[in-house]
């Protein structure tokens, strides 16, 4: 049997986690490789279909990391990040995403190390979980997503 690699996703803050994970990759830290970096400006501005699409993608874990609360490069994008995460978790849950599968941190980019410790702390727990199947074999069925995202599939 081979072995499994997990398909994740990070979504990760241009002016601080990704710059974390630029210190740390120059600071020759090791952390697994086994996911997809997707840059964003600023985590405010990452949509719950953002998620939705990467497990539609056969993602089997989503992480989202951006400044830490009250260090924005954009002073209060944190701030919404913040609360739509609550939100996010409700409505993903709703969804039937196991939500192990997602992973929300702050992470400035001075902390390399952090990142790095995030990254393989999350890359372990998703290939513990294995394959994650359940998601698309429910997604045809689940109408609901169509609703709650206004039509967008």
């Amino acid at each position: 049997m081979a072995e499994f690699h997990p398909k994740t996703f990070a979504f990760l803050c241009n002016w601080c986690t990704y710059t974390g994970a630029d210190l740390a990759g120059t600071s020759r830290m090791l952390y697994p490789a086994d996911f997809r970096v997707i840059k964003v400006p600023c985590t405010g501005r990452i949509d719950m279909e953002f998620i939705i699409k990467a497990f539609e993608q056969g993602a089997d874990g989503v992480w989202v990391s951006g400044c830490h609360i009250g260090d924005c490069h954009y002073n209060t994008g944190n701030y919404y990040a913040q609360r739509r995460w609550t939100i996010f978790r409700q409505e993903l849950a709703f969804l039937g995403i196991d939500l192990r599968r997602l992973k929300f941190t702050w992470i400035s980019a001075a902390e390399g190390r952090k990142f790095a410790d995030e990254a393989a702390e999350f890359v372990n727990r998703i290939t513990q979980l294995g394959p994650y199947n359940e998601f698309q074999s429910i997604l045809p069925e689940n109408r609901e997503v169509e609703s709650i995202l206004g039509g967008v599939s």
